[in-house]
């Protein structure tokens, strides 16, 4: 299912371009009659040209870089293709789902307004003109001050599109969307299932909701009375879109991700049926160390010279003799902790001891007891081990310059990238999506770079923003904001 995740991800070059506003962390669309089955190179173009304004850098590496041209129109057909199948699934017959899509719409359309309106009028958080009186206004169901009378009164939030006339109060709107919301964040985050909602957390949606909900209005009156721009309605309609689109096809990739899922019987059948998969060679190179290790040979020149793990060098990138000192009972894969707790220090493991990483020869130095550090808490029992790792793991041909992985990993993730190639090109044909071949990139020019400098300014002018009042400091012009240093990370395949 990994390609299936990663046309997703691979869409955040175009998608960095709309919406700002994130309500509940969430990134999705309103319900619409869209077919979610296309998208025009006039649209692609459009949203192009937004991100000139936006972060003019994106044209640059579009312009740089062909093959990402490809991977955003690929994109583009899986997703579309994901998000149709969603909804000739039924997923938008559930009501959450429905609930969401709305409040998606609402919300990037509310954000939109405000950004269009409120554009002249210097720095302000999201939604940061829209009065406490407004919002009073609402809950009151009466109009704010920039509606006509009687417009909450009479026609509630009339939803855009099918000529709905929302029947429900704002109370029972407001309700919900926060059930719909809640549910949604449990099904996606297990660590959410038992978590309440607080007071305060609720006091805050309800405001953000009610700010929503009053730009929606007025951009819905102002829409229908030909008081907008064409070009902005288009693009707003466009991000909603294609907003949507990643919330359904979110829903199918998840719907559909244990049935994607490679069996471990698979697994082996294709190694098995794949000669240069073979472990033979290595498992007779492991037994020869063995042999020598057994018949009395060094075992710390033996790791140093054969040992293929990497966590065998050491800060100064000298080989360590394959030593792992005060080694938690529990740390190590399990055949290689029960081989080397069933031997006697100084003892070595008569077999070789295979792990998906390999073949392990395995030498026992301090039993299992009180740690032998100074570190050590005087609780946890740890044991010292030597062992020589003689690695099966493979790299990827196709990206070789990943990280090596064991051949039952590395099979796995090329069956399931397979199946889910197959997948996906049945369901662009099935939902008939149509992407066009190619589109034009704006041309990248000093006035955007100038313009998104512009805007960094105003934004950390903001309270609270980097360099803003009540915000951090700055960092320093052309010098890059300090990070803690991270500790180095010492690799050792064969543990857990």
């Amino acid at each position: 299912m990994s390609n299936i995740s990663k046309a997703l991800v691979l869409l955040v070059v175009i998608m960095l371009i709309g919406g700002g506003l994130v309500v509940w962390k969430n990134k999705v669309g309103g319900h619409s009659s869209e077919s979610f089955n296309s998208i025009s190179r006039a649209e692609i173009e459009m949203l192009l040209a937004d991100a000139a304004k936006q972060n003019p850098m994106i044209l640059k590496r579009l312009k740089e870089e062909p093959e990402l041209k490809k991977q955003q129109l690929r994109s583009f057909k899986e997703i579309f293709a994901f998000a149709s199948q969603a909804k000739k699934e039924g997923l938008l017959d559930l009501a959450n789902n429905r609930q969401e899509l709305d409040n998606i719409k609402a919300e990037l359309t509310a954000v939109n307004y405000d950004k269009e309106i409120n554009k002249d009028k210097g720095p302000m958080p999201p939604f940061g003109f829209i009065t406490e009186e407004m919002i009073n206004a609402y809950w009151a169901e009466g109009a704010p001050p920039e509606a006509p009378k009687g417009f909450f009164a009479g026609l509630k939030d009339k939803l855009s599109g099918g000529g709905h006339v929302e029947t429900r109060t704002h109370e029972q709107e407001f309700q919900d969307f926060l059930n719909a919301k809640i549910e949604i964040l449990k099904a996606g985050n297990p660590e959410m299932k038992d978590r309440e909602i607080s007071e305060e957390e609720k006091t805050q949606a309800k405001e953000i909701f009610a700010k929503i909900r009053i730009y929606r209005a007025e951009y819905d009156r102002k829409a229908a009375a030909g008081e907008l721009p064409k070009e902005f309605i288009d693009k707003t309609n466009l991000q909603v879109k294609l907003q949507q689109v990643q919330f359904l096809a979110r829903l199918y990739t998840e719907a559909k991700a244990e049935s994607m899922k490679v069996t471990d019987e698979e697994v082996d059948a294709y190694i098995a049926s794949k000669p240069e998969y073979s472990p033979d060679a290595k498992r007779a190179k492991a037994q020869e160390i063995l042999n020598r290790a057994k018949a009395g040979e060094d075992f710390v020149a033996l790791a140093n010279e054969f040992s293929e793990d990497p966590g065998n060098k050491g800060a100064d990138g000298q080989p360590q003799g394959g030593i792992y000192k005060d080694v938690p009972k529990g740390r190590m894969v399990a055949p290689f902790e029960t081989a080397a707790l069933g031997l006697e220090p100084g003892q070595v493991a008569p077999e070789l001891v295979p792990t998906d990483f390999g073949f392990h020869i395995i030498k026992l130095e301090r039993k299992l007891g009180p740690s032998a550090s100074k570190e050590g808490d005087g609780k946890t029992e740890t044991y010292d081990v030597r062992h020589i790792l003689i690695s099966t793991n493979i790299t990827d041909p196709e990206s070789p310059n990943s990280r090596p992985m064991p051949v039952k990993d590395f099979v796995r993730a090329k069956l399931e990238k397979e199946k889910g190639e197959k997948l996906v090109e049945k369901l662009i044909a099935d939902n008939n999506v149509q992407v066009p071949d190619d589109f034009t990139v704006p041309e990248f020019t000093p006035e955007m770079m100038e313009q998104m400098q512009k805007r960094q300014q105003q934004m950390q002018q903001m309270p609270g923003a980097p360099g803003g009042p009540g915000g951090p400091p700055a960092p320093e012009p052309g010098k890059p904001e300090a990070k803690k240093p991270e500790a180095p990370k010492k690799e050792e395949p064969k543990k857990k």
